[in-house]
């Protein structure tokens, strides 16, 4: 017999998913301890869970994946072979659909763009003071990715208007916004995208109080702190509109110590190995709850509560660090909308990140 755990291991599925499928009847353990509630599987159950797991990758649907099993089982490699090819036609109609709708929308980005050059158009020569520009690099520049296919969110986006400076990063998953005032502008928008590696040479520079002079003339940004300047091109490319990501409707706001919150996180229940269905990267997973006394938790796993969120882990200590405070508030809405992590003073400089659809 195997645990639950060596099942999970060998088969690839996280143990909350067999104890989501032992809940669906599709692959229930050969036998459960009525004392301690411990699931055990006999070794041809093995195979099922591994077949399962590979179904479950496919996206095929619970109720065909039951018959798929239920066959197996009982060895009729008819009804298998027929509901596997039922799918793969199902999944290359889907290509097919998608192949289409994709090129309508290429169509209309065609008509509609705007060159980002268009808001380059005016040159900007600003100064601010060094600590506060730091501070605002060190709070997005944990969300900037890392994707070699989409350079435009390995970069932070500078986005100039009035007498205030705004910079963004995202990886799609989490996005990081903070803002500071300048001296100098009063011309219309202006807005440069800047490569990772041009942001870190930057941030070397802000080691003192006195003020800085940032130059964003064209296609190139300059910092000059004393007799020292670093400066690169930014990148010729369209930055997401991340005022209108922003937009959210409120959720249940609780502070939070962070030394206290982050231990909970560090040592809490975690679901190991869960797979994001966005891009099927392996990551642990928090379950959050706000209780009625304002408080978030950290839920066990296996709790049956639409009001939880599932969050990447990594990502939110990453926020909590960014956050730079000892205490910080957290915002959680619907399981589907993205959790805020803000700072108590200042609502301008906030980090969100994206839930983790969890299977049960």
């Amino acid at each position: 017999m195997h645990s639950i755990g060596e099942t999970a291991r060998d088969s690839g599925l996280s143990i909350s998913t067999l104890r989501f499928y032992d809940r669906a009847g599709v692959l229930v353990p050969h036998r459960v301890d009525p004392v301690t509630g411990y699931r055990w599987y006999a070794p041809e159950q093995l195979e099922e869970a591994r077949l399962l797991a590979r179904l479950r990758r496919t996206g095929m649907p619970l109720p065909d994946i039951r018959l798929v099993l239920a066959g197996w089982s009982g060895a009729d490699t008819d009804l298998v072979r027929k509901l596997l090819e039922a799918h793969l036609r199902r999944l290359e109609l889907g290509l097919s659909d998608a192949r289409r709708e994709f090129s309508t929308l290429r169509t209309l980005i065609e008509r509609r763009e705007t060159p980002m050059t268009s808001l380059r158009t005016a040159a900007v020569r600003s100064t601010v003071r060094a600590p506060e520009l730091a501070a605002s690099l060190d709070a997005v520049r944990f969300a900037a990715g890392g994707d070699p296919e989409l350079p435009m969110l390995d970069s932070v986006l500078f986005d100039v208007e009035g007498e205030a400076i705004s910079f963004v990063a995202t990886d799609r998953y989490r996005m990081a916004i903070a803002r500071t005032d300048i001296k100098g502008h009063d011309g219309p928008r202006v807005q440069v995208i800047v490569p990772t590696p041009l942001v870190d040479a930057m941030r070397v520079l802000l080691t003192g109080e006195e003020p800085v002079q940032l130059t964003m003339d064209g296609d190139r940004v300059t910092l000059e702190t004393g007799d020292r300047q670093v400066a690169g091109r930014c990148l010729d490319l369209e930055f997401p509109d991340y005022r209108r990501l922003v937009r959210l409707p409120a959720g249940r706001r609780a502070l939070v110590d962070v030394a206290a919150f982050r231990h909970a996180l560090e040592t809490g229940p975690v679901r190991k190995g869960e797979v994001r269905k966005q891009d099927g990267v392996a990551c642990d997973l928090s379950v959050l709850r706000v209780t009625a006394d304002d408080e978030v938790t950290v839920c066990e796993d296996g709790d049956d509560d639409e009001s939880q969120v599932a969050v990447n882990r990594e990502f939110l200590l990453d926020a909590l660090a960014a956050g730079s405070g000892d205490r910080l508030v957290l915002e959680l809405g619907a399981p589907t909308a993205p959790i805020v992590i803000r700072r108590p003073d200042d609502e301008d400089t906030y980090s969100l990140l994206m839930p983790v659809r969890l299977d049960n």
